[in-house]
């Protein structure tokens, strides 16, 4: 705040004397003038009526989660008083404890893994899937490639709101949270590209209410050629042709055939249906995505969260508001999990009181304050660049990472991780240089008694200038003898440095 004020003096000065300011307090004058500013109480106003939208429209939508025809559902057919439970949102009250015990810089998709095992009882589809791959010693996102056939599923985007909620106006921030999440139980396949797209439209929404925008921020998240970009552009082709919803609906049903029921690029698609065949209206919108069938509970839930986002408080329907009260119902956490925010009002708290670090930690450019709400075209522009994105989604199925404090490693595999009797596998390491000296990193291999390794050096050189990082690469050769679970050590270590790291590679037989 101080800096502030001298900025502003020394501008003003230089304004009114017409002395030269240097051009270093230029720069920390422009920085602070372009920043995106936020309201802090409409901005918490927004946070609760996510919460509240999400729990409306899982509400509504539960009852005929998985029913493939199309509906006829007009509003809530439960009883009122309490919302009824949903995984939609039970995943981001862990997701959210996860965060306030290890903080923004330190959470990975590594630590989300070890708090679904505590934590998420479901072994359902791409749950059960991505639970059984970590309990084998498969780390993410190998958890969630291998052997998994529901890795273009719907639950990665349906969890998307906590990484949105505490990175306001901040797309490629949510999107870095949101490829940590996705990852664990669906690899680098549709069902990440869908979180990607919901994390990056509903953080844009808190500064923007123009649903085709959010929309085309969301697809500049993601491959243009993967099946979700594509299921989205059908919808939007229908709306332009001005064809009705349920031609609309019908299209992407009949697109994704192939891929089966409870898959992410139909899902996604009746949910950006909603948002647009809704025109803004929360009850029509809310409809129109549930109507569509298949996942209803997850595509209700997602649209009401977005309208909340976009209006407020103000723009949920007070009968439906008052239906399902501000509790929070749960369905898939162990019961031993009693710090998780039992009301959506707690939650907003909550999740308000980690935006500032969250913000701070990923140098985001956007700072909370008391005055009104302040966004430029500029800003919304950045919106759309695709640069942070590409890296992200580039990210291979087969690989997983460690931080070693002064640098970082990502494990790579060619396909499988998987060995036979006397067979080979390749196994990379990428070294990535995190401080600004030059080092050399000396590597030793702990190998399963008989097994061997070849073609792989002791010593990676690390630059301290672009490119930062290093390629080392070994085969492994296991005896005649394996283990359902076999575990290579990659041991590494610099010269006047008291750090090692320890990197395994699991390989199943």
């Amino acid at each position: 705040m101080i800096l502030k004020y001298l900025l502003a003096y020394v501008y003003f000065y230089g304004l009114f004397t017409k002395t030269s300011i240097p051009a270093a307090l230029k720069k920390h004058i422009s920085m602070e003038v372009k920043m995106i500013k936020l309201n802090k109480e409409a901005l918490k106003d927004k946070i609760h009526a996510c919460w509240i939208g999400k729990n409306i429209g899982g509400t509504i939508g539960t009852p005929y989660e998985g029913r493939r025809e199309l509906l006829d559902v007009k509003g809530f057919s439960t009883p009122g008083g309490a919302p009824l439970p949903n995984d939609d949102l039970d995943l981001q009250l862990i997701w959210l404890l996860a965060m306030e015990e290890h903080g923004p810089y330190q959470l990975n998709a590594q630590i989300l893994g070890e708090y679904w095992i505590s934590y998420i009882t479901p072994h359902w589809n791409e749950y059960g899937i991505g639970k059984c791959n970590m309990k084998a010693g498969l780390l993410p996102p190998v958890s969630g490639e291998y052997q998994n056939h529901w890795k273009h599923s719907n639950g990665a985007w349906i969890r998307s709101e906590i990484w949105a909620c505490m990175a306001p106006a901040s797309p490629d921030v949510a999107i870095r949270y949101a490829l940590q999440d996705a990852c664990v139980d669906h690899g680098m396949a549709e069902g990440t590209y869908a979180e990607f797209f919901t994390a990056a439209l509903e953080s844009a929404a808190f500064v923007i209410t123009d649903i085709r925008k959010l929309i085309d921020i969301g697809l500049s998240k993601i491959p243009s050629d993967c099946r979700v970009a594509r299921s989205v552009n059908i919808v939007l082709d229908a709306y332009d042709k001005g064809l009705d919803w349920v031609t609309a609906r019908n299209l992407l049903v009949e697109d994704s055939t192939d891929l089966g029921w409870f898959q992410a690029p139909a899902n996604i698609g009746f949910t950006v249906l909603g948002l647009l065949y809704g025109e803004g209206d929360f009850k029509k919108s809310v409809i129109y995505a549930v109507n569509c069938g298949d996942d209803t509970d997850c595509t209700g839930a997602t649209v009401g969260a977005v309208l909340g986002i976009m209006k407020g408080m103000k723009g949920i329907p007070e009968d439906w508001r008052s239906h399902i009260g501000d509790g929070i119902v749960t369905i898939s956490l162990d019961n031993s999990c009693w710090a998780v925010a039992k009301t959506c009002t707690e939650l907003t708290e909550r999740t308000f009181d980690m935006v500032p670090l969250v913000l701070k930690a990923n140098k985001a450019n956007v700072m909370l304050h008391d005055g009104d709400d302040v966004v430029s075209d500029e800003d919304i522009n950045k919106m759309y660049s695709t640069d942070i994105a590409q890296k992200l989604y580039s990210t291979p199925g087969y690989s997983y990472s460690f931080d070693f404090i002064y640098a970082g490693a990502r494990v790579e595999f060619d396909g499988e991780p998987v060995i036979e009797p006397s067979g080979s596998i390749n196994v990379k390491v990428r070294f990535f240089n995190k401080m600004n000296d030059a080092k050399h990193l000396n590597i030793q291999l702990h190998l399963p008694e008989g097994w061997t390794a070849s073609g792989w050096r002791r010593d990676v050189y690390l630059r301290h200038q672009e490119p930062a990082s290093a390629l080392w690469s070994a085969t492994i050769t296991a005896n005649e003898h394996v283990e359902a679970v076999n575990r290579v050590i990659i041991e590494a270590s610099v010269m006047g440095r008291p750090s090692v790291c320890l990197i395994p590679i699991t390989i199943l037989g």
